[in-house]
């Protein structure tokens, strides 16, 4: 069984406490479902920005895709690509977080 899931609500104010003591702060730019919103990051660093898309791996895991692929996107692609996200799902939570690494402020295993 996969693991336990918890409220979109609860989950990112925890990514936002992490980000700060990592030195990597994060701001909600668009509030979802409390309960069950699906989750997007956008990662913003030197090179551009990197949107990591939340989803549930084979056995139930959370797992992180790379949305706008492997490298950094200038901001507009980004922003594009979350426009279309919305589109699809207007119950997303949008959070963004400033990172040298591209690296969110939590453990995540991205594919």
């Amino acid at each position: 069984m996969g693991e336990a899931r918890i409220k979109a609500g609860i989950w990112v104010s925890a990514a936002l406490r992490l980000g700060d003591q990592a030195g990597k702060p994060g701001v909600i730019v668009r509030k979802g479902d409390a309960d069950a919103g699906s989750i997007i990051l956008i990662l913003h660093g030197r090179a551009g920005s990197m949107v990591l898309t939340q989803a549930r791996g084979a056995e139930g895991e959370l797992v992180w895709l790379r949305g706008t692929g492997p490298e950094p996107v200038k901001e507009e692609a980004a922003e594009n690509y979350v426009e279309r996200q919305i589109a699809y799902d207007s119950d997303l939570w949008i959070v963004e977080f400033d990172t040298v690494d591209y690296s969110p402020p939590f453990e995540a295993r991205i594919i």
